[in-house]
């Protein structure tokens, strides 16, 4: 017989009441315990530490301190938060989500997301996976990475730890490959890649595909606007 595992817990964080009541709703009718709401960063900060959830819905426009800061804060320190951010926004290529992801968010959502949408996204992001598809994280990062000042690679983080399969398996994720097609071109199994991504992940100490993505831009491994020629957008 196997253990059934705890509900899963939210933080809902957005200076607006209407939009956290309209979420902590849909959440709860799906049975997600939303532990506690916030209506800025520093109360979102609080609240985490407070209540440690499992997922974070991150508003990033917020006054105090806003979601950027705050999901650094969370996701910051010593490294051992289990807790996993996603970030609501109202445009899917907000130059702040891509601050927020290099902050170590899992996602982002827009703020007109189905219920369906945002209840699997909430549960996707707790199993472990990234909640963006690669080739959209790609497009973000193409269009702000190239503003931003170059980013220092702490040593722990460098290149050097992989193997040449894990750095080809790291350069085609980023131009935007899912699993089943970095297989097909890499004429491995599934199971394969899946296990190469995971050594890769653990060996950079990153937390996700996002993350796997911003990385492979800011150490240069992927150049912006040149590293995905020959592929099309899904």
């Amino acid at each position: 017989m196997t253990e059934e595992r705890p509900p899963l817990r939210a933080v809902i964080a957005d200076d607006q009441a209407l939009v956290r009541t309209g979420f902590k709703m849909i959440l709860a009718a799906d049975g997600i315990e939303v532990a506690a709401e916030a209506a800025d960063g520093a109360e979102a900060v609080a609240a985490v530490r407070r209540t440690r959830p499992d997922v974070v819905l991150m508003d990033i426009r917020m006054p105090v301190m806003d979601g950027i800061e705050a999901t650094r804060r969370i996701l910051g320190g010593d490294g051992s938060s289990e807790t996993r951010v996603i970030i609501l926004t109202t445009y899917d290529l907000d130059q702040y989500v891509y601050a927020a992801l290099t902050a170590g968010a899992s996602g982002f959502l827009l703020k007109d997301v189905t219920p369906e949408h945002l209840v699997s996204a909430l549960r996707l992001v707790q199993s472990g996976d990234a909640l963006l598809a690669p080739t959209i994280t790609r497009r973000l990062i193409e269009r702000f990475a190239q503003h931003d000042e170059p980013q220092t690679v702490t040593p722990h983080r460098d290149l050097s730890g992989l193997t040449p399969r894990e750095l080809e398996v790291l350069r085609l994720l980023a131009t935007g490959l899912s699993n089943a097609e970095l297989a097909s071109r890499l004429f491995l199994s599934p199971t394969t890649v899946k296990s190469h991504v995971g050594r890769i992940l653990s060996k950079l100490d990153l937390r996700d595909r996002v993350q796997a993505v911003v990385f492979a831009y800011e150490t240069g491994l992927i150049a912006p606007g040149g590293g995905a020629q020959g592929l099309a957008d899904h």
